[in-house]
């Protein structure tokens, strides 16, 4: 019974999480309207990260502190800082150019080409299985482009930073993957989150010296929320899940982030939910499950053809 509560409790921390990253993929989007992309990206990964890694270091909620070696460090600033770097300012400028809900979608089909990475092709049915499921993902991509292609209207340039945004996703998430051998997954994302924004900020410094900075109430109130409730508490509920849970399981909950995404967009700055975006959705989520899920519990694959 106790068992069940807690996956209860789980499922419901990975829910918030999803919410709260929706809305966050709204908010960031209704602040790149009117503020500098790249300073915006970056101020809110330079004061996440640092306020994970006061948590890290004043508390024990999110694990053990680990004191960081220079070599540690130097991988920290080039794989996790600068990759991180390099996923803000593109997805800040998809987010500026084009639909919430496309960016999200983009990014959701992000894990497709991880495993893309991580596998070369073999004669057996689990690799075909994962480049079938890129196949949907690479056909919903192109659902979403279409209409940019036949109708000036649409932005070409938006949905190539957004299909971009998820290339560079899903290399930071590889790059992560490979500090977390040696240094705590929530330390590699704290310390990834304010050296990105530290890589960031010259490039802040010259956007504000082109264009300006208008600075009020609603814009800093967005930000902080964006910082807090976009950075801080969702990856905290995450990495959590993630000590109870298979890494597969927890990864199923990313399909939920185009939808809550969408709903966020739509009743906050009025997106329209066009029929494109649901065939592209359907398509991708659908790409992701074959590829992600733990398809042995259903029935079992043979080694080869």
């Amino acid at each position: 019974m106790s068992e069940n509560k807690n996956n209860a409790s789980i499922a419901s921390g990975l829910l918030l999480v999803v919410i709260l990253w929706g809305g966050n993929n709204a908010g960031t989007k209704w602040l790149v309207a009117t503020w500098p992309p790249i300073l915006t990206g970056g101020l809110r990964f330079l004061f996440a990260g640092l306020i994970l890694l006061a948590v890290l270091r004043g508390t024990h909620w999110l694990g053990e502190f680990q004191p960081l070696s220079r070599e540690l460090r130097r991988q920290l600033w080039l794989r996790g800082g600068l990759s991180l770097a390099g996923y803000t300012i593109v997805f800040c400028w998809a987010l500026r150019l084009t639909a919430a809900s496309h960016v999200a979608l983009y990014i959701g089909a992000s894990p497709i080409w991880a495993l893309l990475v991580e596998q070369r092709p073999q004669k057996n049915w689990s690799c075909a299985r994962r480049y079938g499921a890129a196949l949907l993902a690479v056909s919903g991509v192109l659902v979403l482009f279409w209409p940019a292609l036949k109708n000036s209207s649409f932005n070409l340039a938006g949905e190539c930073c957004g299909l971009g945004s998820s290339l560079l996703w899903a290399n930071y998430n590889h790059q992560s993957r490979i500090l977390a051998r040696s240094i705590h997954g929530v330390e590699v994302a704290a310390n990834a989150m304010w050296m990105s924004g530290v890589w960031l900020l010259p490039f802040g410094v010259l956007e504000i010296a082109t264009h300006g900075l208008p600075l009020d109430a609603p814009h800093l109130g967005v930000l902080a929320l964006t910082i807090l409730f976009g950075g801080v508490v969702p990856y905290a509920l995450w990495n959590s899940a993630l000590r109870h849970w298979q890494t597969s399981r927890v990864m199923l909950f990313n399909n939920f982030i185009p939808l809550t995404t969408t709903t966020w967009a739509h009743f906050v700055l009025g997106e329209p939910i066009t029929t494109t975006f649901c065939a592209a959705m359907v398509l991708i989520v659908a790409g992701v499950a074959l590829g992600q899920m733990d398809w042995s519990k259903v029935y079992k694959e043979p080694e080869s053809f």
